[in-house]
């Protein structure tokens, strides 16, 4: 894809921020004012368990935002297949919400130990047919899980998706695009010691990124508290106004305008989440 021109308007879309969370209680509405203001115009909160399906679809419709729904593996092993009735239920309930983009955030975490790693690919798995029937893409969870994801959506594919803060091998990456996804990248493209990452960001097709924050997590390094500073007390958190400040340092790897930068991102993330392209003309329009 060629890079959009020079005088493309600079709007981001920040795929990925857990804006429900409790990090962000005290002041969720500045968060979203400063994000404006910074240029950010599209934000996706996926869902992490049954607990917040409410909230992540009420915090979309209040703020204007986008929502997935979903239950992420972290959150499975307490769960049995009352959580999966929950989630097919609400995906019925929402299927007309132009707000509702995904389902996710879903996946594998084969990086924390003591998970159940059999329960979460039975989770995965049947989340991958709600999905199906739903008609909607997913927003995958991978950590260290790159090639169990694959298979199973070989075997069962989804109308596409992004890889959330993928980190993988360019093989890897190769498959997920070629199964229709889109591979998001983040604050930890920042750290410069993130050669692998770094060199993804930079060779990987320009139509196969998006842009994310999974805020509060993955803080860039600007924002990054040593282990020194964090047993002191200090909190690093991550917000979608620092799109634009993680987007410059993918824009600088590239060679590319921020306004380029900006259009061809946002362009991905419609793509691969056909709904926002839909919800954003009705909000311009609004």
């Amino acid at each position: 894809m060629a890079p959009p021109t020079e005088s493309a308007p600079t709007a981001w879309t920040d795929t990925h921020c857990h804006l429900d969370a409790p990090e962000f209680g005290a002041d969720r509405a500045a968060v979203v004012a400063r994000a404006r203001a910074a240029g950010v115009t599209q934000i996706v909160l996926p869902a992490v368990a049954p607990f917040d399906f409410d909230t992540v679809r009420a915090l979309a419709h209040e703020h204007g935002l986008a929502y997935a729904l979903g239950i992420h593996p972290l959150y499975t092993d307490p769960l049995d297949d009352g959580a999966l009735d929950s989630l097919r239920a609400a995906l019925e309930a929402q299927r007309d919400d132009p707000r509702l983009v995904a389902v996710g955030e879903i996946g594998l975490d084969h990086f924390v130990p003591g998970g159940d790693r059999a329960k979460q690919e039975h989770f995965y798995v049947q989340q991958l047919a709600l999905a199906r029937a739903a008609g909607l893409p997913v927003l995958l969870h991978v950590r260290r899980s790159a090639d169990s994801l694959l298979k199973q959506l070989r075997r069962a594919p989804v109308g596409g998706g992004i890889a959330h803060a993928f980190n993988g091998s360019r093989q890897q990456a190769q498959a997920f695009v070629a199964l229709g996804f889109k591979l998001g990248f983040g604050g930890a493209m920042s750290f410069e010691r993130a050669l692998q990452l770094r060199r993804l960001a930079t060779e990987l097709p320009l139509d196969a990124i998006v842009l994310e924050t999974d805020a509060p997590d993955i803080a860039p390094q600007w924002l990054y508290k040593t282990a020194a500073q964090r047993a002191a007390g200090e909190r690093s958190r991550n917000e979608p106004a620092e799109l634009p400040r993680i987007a410059a340092q993918l824009a600088a790897l590239r060679g590319l305008s921020l306004p380029a930068l900006a259009a061809v991102t946002q362009a991905n993330a419609r793509a691969v989440l056909p709904r926002l392209a839909a919800l954003d003309l009705r909000e311009a329009t609004a």
